[in-house]
């Protein structure tokens, strides 16, 4: 009998532990976006963009969904859902110094996201833009050619300006403002002199989009 109960008991629990891992199990799906619509796939996005201190201006941008990857967890308080998702990136930003104008530009990334979504809709993302351009401004310049002096017109110059961003934020299902974000940019303007400027740009905006209800 009690060699009975030494083989049994192992076996009960080793198949109660295989039944658990079994529940446990995540099950994953790719959603159907075949049949969607650009603006149903596509968000877009408005925000402040500086350093706050030296540096203002706002970021216009777009988010176009690729692929959608719902995985769903079981636990003991029931199902936990995170989202998945990669999308098409683009921005357009303006920035500059207010007080004596001498960091002006105009900017422009494009690139893949990465993006998150828990459960309470809580947000976290990673982009990758490596087509990026930045034309900066300069304020009134003059140039001497021969024995005259000219005014230059529109003095600056452009960079190839790769960037990364970091962010978190908060999605609004329902909602024509679908979401807000807090994101922190790392910006390199190359060639800068003989080397590269990297410029760390906060973010804080809000997604919005025009689908039909």
């Amino acid at each position: 009998m009690v060699l009975k109960l030494r083989v049994l008991i192992p076996s009960m629990l080793l198949l109660w532990t295989f039944g658990t891992a079994q529940d446990l199990e995540p099950t994953r799906s790719t959603a159907d976006l075949s049949n969607s619509t650009f603006l149903e796939r596509t968000e877009f996005k408005v925000a402040y963009s500086g350093n706050i201190f030296w540096n203002n201006g706002l970021n216009f941008g777009a988010e176009y969904l690729l692929v959608e990857n719902k995985k769903v967890k079981n636990r003991k308080r029931g199902q936990r859902t995170n989202t998945h998702e990669f999308l098409l990136n683009g921005t357009l930003g303006v920035t500059t110094n207010f007080s004596n104008q001498t960091d002006t530009g105009i900017f422009t990334n494009y690139g893949m996201m990465w993006r998150r979504t828990n459960k309470k809709n809580k947000q976290f993302s990673i982009a990758f833009n490596p087509l990026g351009y930045y034309r900066s401004f300069l304020p009134e310049t003059y140039e001497v050619i021969g024995d005259n002096v000219e005014k230059v017109f529109l003095p600056g110059r452009g960079y190839y300006a790769p960037s990364v961003t970091v962010g978190i934020g908060k999605q609004r299902k329902g909602k024509k403002i679908t979401g807000r974000y807090f994101n922190i940019n790392l910006m390199l303007r190359t060639p800068y002199n003989a080397g590269t400027l990297p410029a760390i740009h906060l973010q804080y905006g809000y997604r919005f989009n025009f689908k039909k209800k």
